[in-house]
């Protein structure tokens, strides 16, 4: 170790006042000796000053050996570094590094100080609030929570602020307490704020938050936490009555669940339902259930609190419905030509549409028949709705089914080439006639199966035939009420006729048989006198 002696004179460059050097907490102090090296220089020594003024050395540099000692001061251990400038450096910078260091040149006569002022500084953590509080109740003083920030150096100050507006204490309204604590160790502070509010209604979903202000190497700085919503208990003051699912209406055969709710928060578990023509209320939770609603449950519903009866609300259900009666329906059967008067009666609690369909077909009206005929068989649909009410339909249907014996119309056409003749059997009747046919005389038959569509209760059957001789065509037709026949003569197809498309019924069948028999007998007479003509005429050209 190297001593001063007393003789020499300790002097303090000219210029030189305090100087300071500000570091973080963990970091590297870096201190700059800030004299100029004198050509005469021994050695070059650093120092910090006790609280009481004494003198702790801590570390050596020789100028002309270039070596380095430092001295055994323990909270200074493996963490100086001592530059050839004599820049003194001190890592992992802690709060007791807070003093009054000093950088002495020493020569053969003269000692040179320049003292150092370090200060440390330690960014606080980010505040946290906690101990919070679960709801917060209206018009009462109650702990919102505490507002922690730890490690910090210097201690910093802590803020309440509700959706960013700072909260100044306020008597019965708002209370905060603030402390600080050292940590004797690492000589940290950790601040506590701790915060009582009178809450309102106005405070719901309101954020609330703190923050602490420090002070760092480069100024004052503030740090905030997380928002803060706090749950806020309130009474109820009204009640409302739901009627769910929503819908626009509520038809018989509908469920329905009547809702109670109250405005308070926590909202009431418990309320009574008032059902129409019911004066006692039914303690339920906040729903009551109907089941399979008919048209007398329509009426006015209501619900109150079960500790104040006097706070209720109410409501009007209307259940909508809707009948169809349809006279005569299902299956009905009657014969063609008879009258069948059809009604649909509907009842209603509003106005409803009446459509009626015939298969699958919209029609225009309602159907009425006076004289049934064929086509008017068919399977009927009234069908009524309520526009208004979703799904409230009804339909009924009517089939029916017109009934009729055969009846038979014959008609002929021929081929202009006279190659063939075509015979047709129209056939009207219901259920549908099965068509046969038969033939008196002789000729080729060419077809004998084509038929037409079975349409409306009628139908047609005809042949093709070239007969070379009169032939008479018979037409049977039969179903379940009757078996008709009728029959219609054709000429041999060397005898022109013309095509006949008129009814060849059973009164007149005679008649045609006896007029094909005139027709006969005329030509044969022509022929005769056409022959005696000629014989008289040759036997008088020959006497010539």
């Amino acid at each position: 170790m190297f001593c001063i002696l007393t003789t020499v004179n300790l002097l303090l460059p000219h210029g030189l006042g305090l100087y300071t050097v500000s570091s973080t907490y963990g970091d590297t102090i870096i201190m700059p000796c800030r004299l100029d090296v004198p050509q005469n220089l021994m050695f070059g020594k650093w120092k910090y000053e006790k609280p009481d003024g004494s003198p702790v050395f801590i570390a050596f540099r020789s100028s002309t050996k270039k070596s380095v000692q430092y001295d055994d001061v323990p909270e200074y251990k493996d963490r100086l570094s001592l530059s050839e400038n004599y820049t003194l450096s001190i890592s992992n910078a802690r709060i007791s590094d807070e003093k009054r260091f000093v950088c002495m040149l020493v020569t053969e006569d003269n000692v040179f100080e320049a003292p150092t002022i370090v200060k440390v500084f330690k960014q606080p953590s980010k505040p946290e609030i906690v101990s919070k509080a679960p709801f917060l109740e209206t018009e009462q003083l109650k702990k919102l929570g505490d507002c922690i920030s730890k490690d910090s150096y210097p201690e910093g100050n802590i803020t309440w602020y509700r959706s960013g507006r700072v909260l100044q204490p306020l008597e019965g309204v708002v209370d905060i307490v603030f402390k600080k604590e050292m940590d004797p160790v690492t000589q940290l502070y950790t601040m506590t704020s701790s915060l009582e509010y009178k809450t309102t209604k106005a405070d719901i979903q309101m954020p609330f938050t703190c923050s602490v202000t420090y002070y760092g190497p480069s100024g004052q700085k503030t740090v905030y936490s997380e928002q803060a919503v706090f749950d806020i208990y309130y009474p109820t003051e009204q009640v409302t009555l739901q009627v769910l699912p929503p819908r626009s209406a509520i038809k018989e055969g509908d469920n329905i669940t009547l809702k109670c709710l109250g405005n308070g928060n926590p909202p009431p578990e418990e309320f009574f339902f008032y059902l129409p023509g019911q004066p006692e209320g039914i303690r339920s939770s906040n729903t009551y259930t109907l089941t399979d609603v008919r048209r007398n449950a329509t009426g006015d519903y209501r619900c109150s609190l079960t500790d104040k009866k006097s706070m209720i609300a109410s409501t009007t259900i209307t259940v909508h419905y809707l009948d169809l009666s349809l006279n005569p329906s299902g299956e009905v059967t009657k014969q063609i030509g008879d009258a069948l008067p059809v009604s649909c009666t509907i009842s209603a609690s509003r106005n409803a549409t009446v459509v009626w369909m015939k298969d699958n077909t919209r029609l225009k009206s309602s159907p009425s028949f006076s004289s049934l005929q064929y086509q008017d068989a068919g399977n009927y649909v009234c069908e009524t709705a309520l526009q208004e009410v979703e799904g409230l339909k009804k339909r009924e249907s009517l089939t029916l089914i017109v009934e009729g014996k055969p009846q038979i119309r014959m008609t002929k056409i021929i081929d202009p080439r006279g190659l063939s003749k075509t015979v047709i059997c129209h056939v009207e009747g219901f259920p549908k006639p099965a068509i046969q046919w038969t033939i008196t005389g002789s000729g080729s038959v060419i077809n004998q199966t084509e038929e037409s569509p079975y349409i409306n209760g009628k139908y047609y059957s005809k042949i093709i035939i070239s007969p070379e001789e009169n032939v008479t065509l018979t037409c049977t037709a039969e179903n379940q009420l009757e078996r008709t026949v009728n029959s219609l003569n054709v000429s041999a197809i060397s005898i022109p006729e013309h095509d006949e498309a008129d009814v060849i019924s059973d009164e007149n069948r005679e008649k045609v048989n006896d007029q094909a028999k005139l027709i006969v007998g005329i030509v044969v007479g022509l022929l005769l006198a056409a022959l005696v003509a000629g014989v008289v005429y040759w036997l008088y050209m020959k006497k010539s």
